[in-house]
């Protein structure tokens, strides 16, 4: 019973040092995987990597984590070389392989999202227009407001994802009028109008494999959601 007793211990003291270690690692792994994508993506700030599952030794010698989350703010969207800041990014990254003496790394899935404030997505915007909520509960369009030809202006604009297939830029969200005022379109100046209302802010710096799923509106501003597969996260 002694020697049964002593085996418990050195087990359970064993399996304690691995637990610490194990956690020690995966602090150093998140902390690098961080600093990396700081630099690589130009972000103002460190986002913080979560890598989930335990114990995380064995994910990393198997080369394969089921689950990795990141959290950042300061990634860039742009517009007419405008470049806008976006708030509250998250993804979720699931089995992500990695390879190539971990320089290399891709996500079997990826999902997440973000947001954009009206405040940054104005800076966006052309010249003199301004962006904001409607009100009404609205979940797909916003409120553009400015003056056209001294002309004080105000009308709905509808947000969409626009499809790559389009031809359009990758991860490119588009506002487009709903209806203009009649004292413009009577003059056929329908075309020169929405070249100064319409427009097309794009997000960058998503990894590749990565696009943008959908666009919602509400009280604080745009929320973009985006997923993908074979999402290439180093390497």
């Amino acid at each position: 019973m002694r020697a049964a007793r002593i085996t418990l211990i050195v087990v359970l003291v064993l399996g304690a040092i691995f637990v610490g270690l194990d956690r020690i690692a995966v602090y150093v792994a998140q902390n690098k995987a961080a600093s990396q994508a700081q630099t690589s993506e130009g972000l103002t700030d460190k986002p913080k990597v979560g890598i989930k599952g335990f114990p995380f030794l064995t994910q990393a010698l198997s080369g394969k984590l089921h689950h990795v989350t990141i959290n950042a703010d300061g990634v860039a969207a742009a517009s007419g070389g405008r470049s806008v800041q976006v708030e509250d990014f998250h993804a979720d990254l699931y089995d992500v392989k990695l390879s190539n003496g971990y320089s290399e790394a891709k996500a079997d899935r990826a999902t997440g999202e973000a947001k954009i404030s009206y405040e940054e997505l104005t800076k966006a915007a052309p010249d003199g227009i301004t962006v904001s909520y409607p009100g009404g509960g609205a979940t797909d369009t916003v409120r553009i407001t400015g003056s056209y030809l001294g002309t004080h202006l105000s009308v709905l604009s509808k947000l969409s994802v626009v499809d790559p297939k389009s031809g359009a830029a990758p991860n490119t969200i588009q506002l487009h009028a709903e209806g203009l005022p009649k004292e413009f379109t009577a003059l056929g100046l329908e075309t020169k109008l929405r070249n100064q209302i319409d427009f097309t802010p794009e997000l960058t710096h998503l990894p590749a494999g990565l696009g943008l799923t959908s666009v919602t509106t509400g009280p604080d501003g745009i929320t973009i959601k985006f997923g993908g597969h074979g999402v290439v996260l180093a390497g």
